[in-house]
């Protein structure tokens, strides 16, 4: 009988011994090694650690005190995590220019609330001291020819019936022409100054300072507005109460708080120092305007030294302050400004040394206080009906510094 050769031409047939070749396939399955599932695990454990930390880090800077929305709080803790070129590419992707022309969206003849400022003007006018604390003269818009209301001053603010803040609206530009920026104008000889730390910037430390104006320190408060950028990447340093975050920095616009309650602007170890009357320095970047002048410099690399800006735009929320030559303080926020146009309108309003402070819309606000009936809970106002902050902001830890003003 006749009967097929195994070997030679002809179909293969498979077959499988005790771990040899399967016929057609790659070879047996190995068990993984002892070695390589332990690994496996201690890869899988430390991946598990690190989700846990990043979602702790992440939830903390969600839910911590103070303002931001979910995404420039998402942004910051990117940018804090040496994730900053990540969130820049992804903000100059979506960012969307400012509107060119229109009007803006609200009325210019009341920068308050309390139009009815109107009769403490008049009340100041007869009082022997009207010249000396008078509102200061009217501003001319910066967009062309003015609105209603533009760049007249009213009173945000009183200290025993006399004007202290003055606060009015103007354009910056005649391109974007419906964007309106806020002034306000302090007088020192009324009003005192106080730096305050925040609960996450420069965070917890011997400033003996409170981040938060808690009921029971509200009496006499007539102004709180932001301050500068965080302060690891502002360019200097903050000072409180014999307490330093950062290094003081020479060369750097610095606010500097004293003693008896008065501020001077200035250029660090240039025009202004450390002295046993300083109680408070802050410093962010450098001046804007000097000597009543504004250096070429603020037209340099706009997005990088002068701030990560949402959408690396050259036009967003900006905000700054200065002091005039007879001692006033200038205080300036708004919506789709440069850093040359924050100058000019501090110049305009008198400024012979200033600064940028912080940028971005949930950073900024300025707010006036009037006692009414209740001194001890004054009710705060918003400057600008624009800003993102409430009224209510500093009634509650704020997470970044800022300025308290009371009366003296």
């Amino acid at each position: 009988m006749h009967r097929p050769s195994t070997s030679g031409p002809g179909p293969a047939i498979a077959r499988r011994g005790r771990g040899g070749p399967v016929a057609g396939g790659t070879g047996p399955r190995k068990r993984p090694r002892l070695r390589d599932r332990l690994w496996a695990r201690i890869v899988a454990a430390l991946l598990g650690v690190f989700l846990i930390v990043v979602g702790w880090s992440v939830g903390h800077a969600l839910t911590m005190p103070g303002g931001g929305s979910v995404s420039e709080r998402l942004a910051e803790w990117a940018r804090g995590h040496y994730l900053g070129p990540v969130v820049t590419l992804g903000e100059w992707l979506t960012y969307q220019a400012p509107k060119k022309g229109g009007k803006p969206s609200f009325a210019l003849t009341a920068p308050s609330a309390q139009a009815a400022a109107a009769k403490r003007q008049k009340d100041a006018a007869a009082d022997k001291f009207a010249a000396l604390y008078g509102p200061p003269a009217a501003l001319k818009s910066l967009a062309g020819k003015p609105l209603a209301g533009e760049g007249v001053w009213r009173v945000l603010s009183s200290v025993n019936g006399t004007p202290a803040i003055y606060g009015t609206y103007l354009r910056a530009s005649s391109v974007y022409s419906s964007y309106v920026s806020g002034i306000a104008s302090m007088n020192q000889r009324l009003l005192k100054f106080q730096l305050r730390p925040g609960s996450e910037d420069p965070g917890p430390g011997h400033w003996k300072a409170s981040p938060v104006i808690a009921p029971g320190t509200r009496r006499g408060l007539e102004a709180t507005f932001n301050s500068g950028f965080k302060i690891n990447v502002s360019g200097g340093g903050f000072y409180l109460n014999g307490a330093t975050s950062g290094t003081l920095a020479k060369g750097e616009a610095s606010v500097v708080y004293y003693k008896d309650g008065h501020i001077a602007i200035g250029t660090w170890d240039q025009t202004v120092r450390m002295t046993p009357d300083v109680v408070g320095v802050r410093q962010n970047l450098h001046p804007i305007v000097v000597n009543g002048k504004i250096p070429g410099s603020v037209d340099n690399n706009v997005t990088t030294q002068w701030g990560a800006t949402l959408g690396g735009g050259y036009y967003v929320w900006r905000s700054g302050m200065g002091i005039t030559r007879d001692g006033r303080v200038i205080f300036v926020y708004g919506p789709a400004l440069n850093v040359r146009e924050l100058a000019q309108l501090l110049k305009s309003a008198g400024v012979v040394t200033g600064m940028q402070l912080d940028i971005n819309p949930d950073w900024m606000s300025f707010e006036s206080y009037t006692p009414g009936h209740h001194p001890n809970n004054p009710t705060p106002k918003n400057l600008l009906p624009t800003q993102m902050q409430p009224a209510t902001r500093y009634y509650s830890p704020s997470s970044r510094d800022f300025t308290a003003v009371y009366a003296r």
